[in-house]
């Protein structure tokens, strides 16, 4: 008895050890998801400046100066942002999902160690794969990186075209997967101001277009990641008060198992000192 209640003590130690580290868990998760939220505006202001720069320079044009770029024959490339780290729930399973119901037969980069290994548990191999930022101040230089290294792969011909696919948490509905077309750009999409001034530049006007459109990928890259970033550490956050919500079920029934077991404990004694009593009396 004293054995078995002793065990019940080691688990309900372990059980309380264990919450301290989901509960620690969870507040890093929801601390990081706050922090990547509050520097989306940032990068959303940034596109659209860059955006209303690309229809200017686009009315510097010549009229017939402006023409959709020709896509090449080759393999689409999809890049997959996945997560990082464990403990996310099914966060990475429904990424490739996603990408995976329309690929096609496409090439795929992978952004999140924990993502790659699902990926090659499902005998996914990708082409080029690379760590995801673990805080908000490495999501520029990743942002930098995938962009040198899709430039290098397009020049090279190992793709033609580029869709990015990762998670955004939407207030109130959860997460949810975004598929956006990256490259090659379509000017088709930035509305060329009219009736205001011609800005005065210092470049050619196919040159700005050309530096503008690099910046505008890589806001693109900026915002995909950090919207993984948030959407991450969201759903670590759910998936670890889920596991606060098991864990103080259990304690609550490991305390109550030990409640009995010292009952028992007690009766037993009560039981042996009784019997050793009655005993007493009749020698």
């Amino acid at each position: 008895m004293a054995e078995r209640l002793a065990d019940i003590v080691a688990q309900i130690q372990n059980v309380r050890q264990l919450g301290a580290v989901v509960t620690a868990m969870r507040g890093i998760a929801a601390s990081r998801a706050q922090r990547g939220r509050s520097q989306l505006a940032g990068i959303d202001a940034y596109t659209e400046v860059v955006s209303r720069a690309i229809g200017h320079a686009l009315g510097l044009l010549p009229a017939d100066g402006v023409s959709v770029p020709s896509i090449r024959a080759g393999k689409a490339g999809f890049v997959l942002f996945c997560a990082e780290q464990g403990f996310a729930g099914a966060f990475s399973e429904r990424v490739l999902d996603t990408a995976m119901a329309n690929r096609a037969g496409g090439a795929v980069l992978i952004v999140g160690t924990h993502g790659l290994t699902v990926a090659e548990e499902r005998g996914l191999t990708p082409i080029w794969s690379a760590s995801m930022a673990t805080h908000v101040d490495a999501i520029s230089s990743l942002a930098n990186r995938l962009a040198d290294e899709l430039y290098e792969m397009i020049a090279a011909g190992a793709v033609s075209t580029v869709d990015i696919v990762f998670s955004r948490s939407v207030s109130g509905s959860g997460i949810r997967i975004d598929r956006h077309s990256l490259l090659p750009l379509d000017f088709g999409r930035f509305a060329m101001p009219g009736g205001t001034r011609e800005p005065l530049t210092t470049l050619r006007p196919r040159v700005l277009l050309e530096r503008l459109a690099v910046e505008y990928v890589y806001a693109q890259l900026c915002e995909a990641a950090m919207h993984a970033f948030v959407a991450e550490n969201d759903a670590r956050t759910i998936a670890m008060t889920s596991a606060k919500t098991n864990i103080d079920a259990k304690l609550s029934s490991l305390s109550q198992r030990e409640r009995q077991l010292r009952q028992e404990e007690i009766t037993s004694e009560i039981i042996e000192l009784a019997a050793g009593a009655a005993a007493l009396r009749s020698a």
